[in-house]
């Protein structure tokens, strides 16, 4: 059985327990811009979406972990979406909430272990990111686990009154 844990995290699926921190980070405007994000959720919304949760990746088409440090504190998220099991992809993203957790290896740890997992269990040939062109970290990140920026999509996203490039990266499992 594959392990989702990391050295310095490990992924668990949403519980109920978790709307307090899904309300916090959705609710953060400065994340709205990765989201696609527009207007605010209220705790009603999210708890009809935990409710859902448990719904099969085959089904909805989109995984949604907890990051979780090794004392159980969840500090963020990690989704595959668009899942597309015929032509074996997802696309994957990553947040963590606070930003003095940012930058120090926890998001490198867990998509590390989504990767193994979407590889080994679910089969995938290939997992892809959008970053927007000024987020340097994210930049850095996927490259340095060994994703491959195969295009830009100009004028991709609409924010703040101009408009912003988004990379796509690519990473393709090698072992299938």
């Amino acid at each position: 059985m594959l392990n989702l844990e990391g050295n310095k995290i490990y992924l668990r699926a949403l519980e109920m327990s978790d709307l307090d921190f899904l309300y916090a980070l959705e609710n953060t405007t400065d994340l709205w811009e990765i989201s696609g994000t527009i207007t605010p959720y209220s705790k009603k919304v999210l708890q009809l979406y935990l409710d859902n949760a448990h719904r099969d990746i085959y089904d909805v088409k989109q995984l949604r972990l907890c990051i979780c440090t090794k004392e159980e504190e969840v500090i963020g998220l990690i989704d595959l979406f668009d899942f597309d099991p015929k032509n074996k992809k997802a696309g994957i993203g990553v947040v963590v909430l606070q930003k003095e957790r940012r930058n120090v290896g926890i998001g490198a740890d867990a998509i590390t272990v989504l990767c193994n997992y979407a590889f080994r269990v679910l089969d995938l040939h290939q997992l892809y990111a959008n970053v927007l062109e000024d987020n340097l970290a994210s930049i850095h990140l996927f490259k340095k686990l060994g994703f491959e920026q195969i295009g830009v999509k100009k004028d991709w996203i609409y924010s703040n009154g101009d408009y912003k490039n988004e990379i796509l990266f690519q990473k393709i499992n090698i072992c299938t």
